[in-house]
């Protein structure tokens, strides 16, 4: 804690002689951010949740309602099962992702509706099949590119 102020000295020039103090004993050298660049959101609006915002983006966190959060980790799931491997993974992942989206179906959360029916697995595997078969067709020697 710094002492208090004498009296009769000025204010402005009691701050000056604190900062002046500090800075020749090297108080502000070793600070957090010291030789970086300002932030750029320092010209956006005031938002009073700003290092809830910043602590979340830093600990890679997102808040969606659940809803909201399945039909993303559905559409995800479907992009991985066209990049699977073999059409056993294809199955386990559209049964897996089907599983939570019949449990929220017949247990809706508060919040957007799920707008989502689940998966026909057999749909998946034969697109899976499809995309396979045009992949290899134009990967396949002696076929010419258009």
């Amino acid at each position: 804690m710094t002492e208090r102020k004498p009296p009769g000295v000025p204010f402005e020039s009691w701050v000056d002689k604190q900062i002046h103090d500090a800075q020749e004993r090297g108080d502000f050298e070793s600070l957090p951010g010291a030789g970086k660049p300002l932030p750029p959101d320092l010209e956006s609006p005031y938002d009073e949740l700003w290092w809830v915002k910043r602590k979340m983006a830093r600990e890679g966190l997102s808040v969606l309602p659940p809803a909201l959060a399945l039909r993303k980790e559905a559409e995800d799931a479907l992009t991985a099962a066209y990049a699977a491997k073999s059409e056993q993974a294809v199955r386990k992942i559209i049964t897996d992702v089907n599983a939570k989206i019949r449990d929220m179906l017949l247990k809706p959360p508060p919040g957007p509706p799920l707008g989502r029916k689940p998966y026909d697995v057999e749909q998946v595997v034969r697109e899976w099949q499809e995309r396979r078969r045009t992949a290899e067709g134009t990967n396949a020697p002696g076929v010419s590119e258009p």
